[in-house]
């Protein structure tokens, strides 16, 4: 009998340990994809800033579509991150050190979302009624490929 319940225990423990490890499998896909999240979003802000500029005639139109794409990119991409950190300590390792630093990361990512909604739109998100985050990327992304072609004397 005493070997029946350890058998039984070794058998939650080993179910335990592979939950675990693929929660941390998980956890790493989130990670990887707010990373790519990132990189792609800085390439495609670039190729809108580039599309704008050149169909406006004007730099600044350029840097205006650049940062409002990439903003809304770092907010997604943070988003992402935080499912990453929420999985890692949730299902992983639930410890009320871990769950601590994980509501420390969330505040510090919920402070810098929130800072960069309200550098990217101008006003703070409770007076705003527009998208954000990925509304963001897809107001850029109307505003660039929408601008009227430039039109000077030289073009004719």
């Amino acid at each position: 009998m005493a070997g029946l319940g350890d058998s039984g225990s070794a058998t939650a423990q080993a179910s335990g340990e592979t939950f675990s490890h693929l929660m941390d499998h998980v956890a790493q896909g989130f990670e990887a994809l707010g990373a790519a999240v990132l990189v792609a979003g800085f390439v495609w802000s670039f190729v809108l800033a580039v599309v704008a500029w050149r169909r406006s005639g004007r730099l600044a139109t350029g840097y205006v579509a650049l940062r409002s794409a990439f903003g809304g990119t770092l907010l997604l991409g943070l988003e992402v991150l935080v499912a990453a950190d929420l999985v890692r300590t949730v299902a992983v390792a639930p410890t009320l050190d871990n769950v601590l630093v994980l509501g420390l990361i969330v505040l510090i990512r919920t402070v810098l979302s929130f800072s960069l909604e309200t550098e990217i739109e101008g006003v703070a998100p409770w007076r705003r009624a527009r998208l954000s985050g990925v509304g963001g990327i897809r107001q850029a992304t109307a505003s660039a490929l929408s601008s009227h072609p430039r039109s000077s004397s030289s073009d004719r």
